[in-house]
This record gives structure tokens, sequence and C-alpha cells, in this order.
């Protein structure tokens, strides 16, 4: 059935509305559909960045009507404290920033978690300086649908993203989620510009920093988590990666890799913390020297184990993107069977995951909900 279901959607050339119906329709069904419990969570990665560039109000607002439980921004941080929604702190890959002489003499090299990287960074910009900046398409040859939208939207700030959730809630009568997740949380406060301080007086100002909040707070590293949990009561997540160590670790000499975080002890400990982990999709479900999915590892059952539940990321339905096994055609950015690749990490106990285009892991859902 789920390959009848991608086959459905793939004729139908979506390209911003939900797999199941038309975008009128779909949308009023989702409002208008009473609240149940979800088996399987879903949340719009930087928005629904499929569809729009991605970390803007538009995006943000477009996962919401497709179905989104939680929109993610991604926080870093500018020159005078405000916290903003990028992916990365620099900009030159989401903004027009390269096109404005007067931010030339701003390009610099910087070592951002030990990588060296030339750009223009946004703790280098007041808030009104990167005001006057629009947003862009990040992968412009991947889809270039989205290229249409690039000058239309500013770098939204994190408190204008509550605003805009707690804004849709109201209207649309059902929560909308925000998962923040604070970048390169070492290196920001190693300029005097830490994150954590300033996104928990933001939920507080709006309400939210409670165990009751549809809130989670993601990060890469572990020490701002841990030091979170005593903050706050807001449920954290710790992603991991495939490889590597955590750089909060690297910089403290601490030997411990992701490798260690997902072992059946590294859950336990992670769960004195974190309610989450937030695997990568390599880490669950491998895939083979020809690019099928192999077997899935036991990480998602080592963590139910240890009391955590699990978000996987990041699900895109562009050929690219896809295990080899959910490919259509040869066209890389091409749409190809997204819902074959979300069917098997439904199978291996997933509770949540991360979507680029969030109506097709919505409708993906639905079905796994309804399904015999």
């Amino acid at each position: 059935m789920v390959h009848v279901i991608g086959a459905a959607a793939l004729a139908t050339g979506i390209t911003a509305v939900p797999t199941m119906a038309s975008a009128s329709t779909a949308t009023a069904v989702k409002a208008d559909r009473p609240s149940r419990t979800q088996t399987i969570t879903v949340f719009a990665h930087r928005g629904a960045s499929g569809y729009r560039p991605e970390h803007t109000l538009a995006s943000y607002e477009l996962a919401i009507r497709l179905g989104a439980d939680y929109i993610e921004p991604d926080l870093v941080s500018t020159k005078d404290g405000v916290l903003v929604a990028r992916h990365e702190n620099e900009i030159s890959g989401t903004t027009d920033v390269a096109d404005h002489p007067e931010f030339a003499d701003r390009k610099t090299t910087k070592s951002i978690d030990g990588v060296p990287i030339s750009g223009w960074f946004t703790e280098d910009f007041t808030l009104r300086e990167l005001r006057t900046l629009r947003a862009k398409e990040r992968l412009p040859s991947v889809r270039p649908a989205n290229t249409r939208y690039d000058g239309r939207y500013q770098v939204p700030t994190f408190d204008e993203v509550l605003d805009l959730a707690q804004r849709e809630s109201r209207k649309r009568g059902r929560t909308i989620g925000v998962a923040p997740e604070t970048k390169h949380p070492t290196y920001f406060r190693s300029i005097g510009l830490p994150l954590e301080r300033p996104l928990l007086r933001e939920l507080r100002r709006h309400g939210l920093d409670s165990a009751r909040s549809k809130v989670v707070i993601q990060s890469f590293e572990t020490s701002n988590l841990r030091s979170l949990a005593r903050e706050t009561r807001v449920p954290l997540v710790q992603l991991t990666s495939a490889q590597g160590a955590p750089f909060d670790l690297v910089a403290k000499g601490d030997p411990r890799t992701y490798a260690d975080i997902m072992s059946p002890a590294g859950l336990k400990d992670v769960a004195r913390y974190a309610t989450w982990l937030g695997p990568e999709k390599n880490s669950v479900i491998p895939r083979d020297a020809q690019g099928f999915l192999a077997e899935p590892t036991p990480v998602v059952k080592d963590a139910h184990r240890a009391g955590l539940k699990v978000v996987v990321y990041t699900f895109r339905d562009e050929n690219q993107f896809l295990p080899a096994d959910f490919r259509d055609g040869t066209d890389p950015n091409a749409k190809g069977d997204i819902f074959g690749e979300l069917r098997a990490f439904f199978e291996a106990g997933v509770d949540g995951v991360f979507a680029d285009q969030p109506d097709s892991a919505d409708a993906a859902r639905d079905w796994w909900a309804d399904r015999p």
C-alpha cells in the first residue's frame, strides 16, 4: 500500500500542497480534525523547507498548514544578542548578504567547531543590519521552484517564530509546537553570546517555559543540555550524528563520541537529562554499499529501553536523498517514494521524524495510524 500512495503523490505533481487532497480541502480537514493521540510526531525541518526558503516565517507558516506538529527554528545570535533563525551563523548561502556592498568588509574566515569557514556571520551584524538582508533558497539547483521566493522574506527572530506558533495555534484550534535548536553553543559562549539565557528568556516571556508547553529544545552538544535540564522543565532532545563527536566534548578533550552516546550505557546517561534522542537516519537504518537500506540497528530499541523517545532526521522527497530502494527514475531532483522510506522507519519503531516536506510525513503518518 505504501508504494501505491507514493505513486499517487508523484502523479499529482505536488509542489506545496498536502498529498491526499487539494490544498484548501486538506487544510480545512487538518484544522478541523479532532485531536487524537499520534504515534508519530512530525517536525517540520527548518519549516516547510522543501517548498519555501528555509527558516522564514513563510516556511514555518506553510509547514503548519501542511500538518506539522512542530516547527523547527535553528537559533544563532546577532551581535547585539538577539536570537534569529538560521541553520548556520554563516549566512552567505541563505541570504543575499553578498549582494550588499555596504557589508563587503564583513566577509571573513572563522573557526567554527574547529572547522575554518569563510563568509558573513550573524554575530558580526546587529539585528537592525540583519533586517536589511533577504532570505534565499539554499538548494537552488535541487529546488529551483523555491527561488521565485528569493528576496521576499526577512530573517526572523525567535520571538517572531514563537508569536507565529501561538497565533496559528489560536487560529487553528490545535497547539503548534516549537523545537528550537541551539547551534554551536560552545562557540557562541566563547565569544560572549551564549544562546541559552536569551532562549529561556523568550520562552518565559511567551509563557512557554514549562513541561506542559509544546516545546522541545535540541542540541548536538551535551553540556548545554545538561545545564538546561537544571534550569527548565521543557523536554530536551540530544541530537547525534552517525560520525564524530559533540564539539563541547572535543573542546574539553573528552574522548566520547556520538557512537558512545548511542550505546546502551550512553543512552541511559542521556535519559538523565533529555527526553528525546535525535539520531540521523543512518544511525537507525544504515545503507549498504549500493545505497539500499540494510537491517535496522538496535539504537531505537536501546533508546526506548532507556526511556527515551526517538526522532530521526532528515526525510526529503527528492531521489538524491532517498535510499536506492525508493528512488524513481534517474533524475536526482525528481520526487521518489518517500512513503516507502518513511514506512521503513515507522516499522523500526521511531516516534518522530524531521521532514523538509511535512505534508509527505503527515500523509504517511496518517496512513500508518489508520492501517489495519
